[in-house]
């Protein structure tokens, strides 16, 4: 399929083909007819990725602080590489459309086959012929309502929030700063409120078309003027900004312009350095509009699809772009008077140069063909190596995977690749360019199915480890699969079945075990003989709540994380887990303190906590046996005491033991070694750590 990408690191925009995405649970895979490019926000977004590094540091100052907190814990150059991993990511553009459901997921709104549909989305709703999209950012398009009207869907309810949050009343006089195309339909909407609209903008054709929009009146200068004119001298009743501009001369312009108790809201991006005097003075009431509405920003509502009560929320996301649609039905807002161009989506690489240009433009849309055809979700990128049948493939290709697991497996002797395949085609089709793969897809079949692949790398999110891997052996596939290996028992039982009748060899993203440091310090203690008392303090740093990681998708930090440790504690003394005991602190479910036994009589405790000082190092372990103690600090440095001597071993950076573990993955798939870690301990420890996350079933 065409879909139109950005390279965020060197600016670089283009067309490519792509594969096609599934619907996926909880979405509708829908055909494209017309996407809207919204020149404000999209050309933001371009000019940021055209900036220099330094300039994205500057717009970005919060990821430039955990960068330097990344490169004070692993080092510069492990760092480094994620980093420009990140940026070398493609993003796409776009985020409202309107098309036709061509395919239905499970649980997916009830939407049918053939239903015309509106869609809205960063990330979702792309300039692509076909997106995926989530049912609570679907809409269907009500009979009279053109396909290119449905296309700004996502602007008007941007525009009917910011009026929602304004709260005006009939006959109220209201000053729209800013008539680009959020401006010119909060205009309308306005209208259709029954209220008086004074627009400014010093663009005086988008001023002349305000007039044409519905408004009483609009200007390009003179702004109090006008406003005491046009509201007898008392003041706007609310001014509504829907300015782009990195001053915050809009915001406190408004305050100038609004009466005593009037109403400013903030709808466009613009600085917020307010000045106090006019705000404080008229006793103002500055409000800020959340986007398109309730549920934007909350991955339950967008991504995994639960409603809000409509007796709590009356007005979400889905029902504002509903209201839009149906306000476009009953001809009070008439978005198609915005367009100034149109282009095939062939030609969207011209409708983007053309904003670099002098052109005037506003709405500008990209149409698709009626018919496109049967979406494709594997394509051809490089070229197929010739000679040996034995390649690797990668189900799920995010930094890690770019940033670790495929140097790694190169370093070990990896000279073919075969397919890769990520849940969107821009991000499948990105991994394959860049990195060599000789396919895309986003149909893992696709890839278990592939007679040319021997080595499946699974690096999804957690909730699809199991299932992929167990498909994978069932395939006659040697399996790495990132940790953790399941997120149930029953799931652990399948995967221990499936891998102890396959041929393949099992791996799991078990790393810590084969770093050099854990290693040097499990020979030294298995010299001491008996067993082991040892700890292993974690500070983990926060997450924040709305991530994956907390979700089904990731399971929670327990069976996500922890899994390590445990396994890392195994390594030490030579053992399998047997019986374990955690606790979390009260409101605290991602912290834990855990007392765990294992096979030979050596005990160890976890301190896993979420809520310390991330400056402090993040892991410490400690471990006694007869006559020696190990300290191992955030793999800098590891402490060897006995016979009243220590002796330190110190490294420039971490290792982790990643490259080790998948040259071991490797060697036992290509070279008939043994399997990096035993079957039965992967299942000691993932079946522990699901006792310790309080996972019964």
């Amino acid at each position: 399929m065409k879909q139109v990408e950005q390279n965020y690191r060197s600016g670089a925009l283009r067309l490519i083909d792509a594969p096609a995405p599934g619907a996926g649970r909880g979405r509708n895979l829908v055909a494209t007819r017309v996407s809207l490019i919204s020149a404000g926000t999209e050309k933001q977004i371009i000019d940021l990725a055209k900036s220099s590094l330094a300039g994205k540091a500057m717009a970005r100052p919060d990821l430039v602080r955990k960068t330097l907190q990344k490169v004070r814990q692993e080092g510069l150059i492990p760092t480094a590489r994620k980093v420009f991993a990140k940026l070398d990511t493609p993003i796409p553009l776009g985020y409202s459309c309107a098309g036709e459901v061509i395919e239905t997921g499970s649980d997916a709104g009830g939407f049918t086959v053939g239903d015309r549909v509106a869609c809205a989305g960063a990330g979702v709703a792309n300039h692509a012929e076909f997106n995926a999209v989530p049912k609570n950012l679907t809409v269907r398009i009500p009979e009279g309502v053109s396909d290119e009207d449905a296309s700004f869907v996502t602007l008007g309810a941007i525009a009917l929030q910011g009026v929602r949050v304004t709260a005006p009343t009939l006959g109220e006089r209201v000053v729209v700063l800013g008539l680009g195309l959020i401006g010119q339909l909060t205009v309308q909407l306005l209208k259709a409120n029954g209220c008086r609209v004074l627009g400014f903008d010093p663009n005086p054709a988008r001023a002349k078309l305000a007039e044409e929009m519905g408004a009483d009146r609009a200007v390009t200068g003179d702004l109090d003027d006008a406003v005491a004119a046009f509201t007898g001298g008392h003041g706007a009743d609310a001014v509504i900004v829907t300015a782009s501009s990195k001053s915050s001369d809009p915001l406190n312009k408004a305050a100038e312009i609004s009466r005593m108790k009037g109403r400013v809201v903030m709808v466009g991006l613009t600085g917020m350095a307010m000045d106090r005097e006019p705000f404080y003075k008229r006793e103002l009431d500055l409000r800020l509009s959340m986007s398109y509405g309730p549920g934007r920003y909350d991955p339950a509502y967008e991504v995994d699809g639960h409603d809000y009560p409509i007796a709590y929320v009356r007005w979400t996301e889905q029902r504002n772009m509903e209201a839009f649609l149906e306000l476009i039905a009953a001809g009070r807002v008439t978005p198609s008077k915005l367009v100034t161009h149109r282009f095939p989506i062939a030609e969207a690489e011209a409708a983007y140069a053309m904003m670099d240009g002098d052109e005037p433009y506003l709405a500008i849309l990209l149409t698709y063909d009626a018919q496109p055809g049967a979406p494709e979700r594997t394509v051809a990128v490089g070229a197929a190596a010739a000679g040996d049948a034995r390649g690797s493939g990668f189900i799920g290709f995010g930094n890690y995977a770019k940033s670790v697991l495929l140097p790694a497996l190169q370093k070990a002797g990896e000279t073919r690749l075969t397919k890769v395949v990520t849940s969107t085609g821009i991000s499948a089709h990105s991994a394959a360019e860049r990195y060599g793969f000789a396919e895309a897809s986003t149909d893992a079949r696709a890839l278990l199915d592939d007679a040319t692949t021997d080595c499946v790398f699974v690096a999804t999110r957690h909730d699809s480890h199991a299932a992929l891997a167990i498909q994978a052996l069932n395939a006659g596939k040697h399996v790495f699969v990132e940790k953790p290996l399941a997120m149930t028992h029953a799931q652990l039982a399948e995967v221990a079945a499936a891998a102890d009748a396959a041929p393949g060899v099992l791996a799991v993203g078990f790393n810590r075990r084969f770093a050099p440091m854990v290693r040097e310090a499990r020979d030294v203690l298995a010299r001491s003989g008996g067993p082991l008392v040892m700890q292993y303090r974690i500070n983990a740093g926060h997450i924040p709540g709305d991530s994956w990681v907390h979700g089904s998708e990731g399971g929670g930090r327990i069976v996500g994380e922890v899994c390590h440790f445990v396994d890392t504690l195994s390594a030490l003394c030579g053992a399998d887990p047997v019986s374990v005991e955690g606790v979390s602190p009260d409101g605290v479910g991602d912290s834990l303190a855990a007392v765990i036994r294992f096979a030979d009589g050596s005990v160890g405790t976890i301190l896993y906590a979420s809520m310390g000082d991330p400056s402090l190092p993040k892991e410490y372990v400690e471990a006694f046996g007869r006559g020696v103690v190990v300290r191992l600090d955030d793999f800098r440095k590891l402490h060897i005491t006995q016979g009243g001597k220590t002796r330190t071993v110190s490294a420039s950076a971490q290792d982790k033991g990643q490259a080790a573990l998948v040259k071991a993955f490797y060697d036992a798939a290509r070279k008939g070694a043994p399997a990096p870690v035993a079957l039965d301990t992967l299942i000691a420890v993932s079946a522990a750590t699901l006792d310790l996350a309080g996972i019964s079933d």
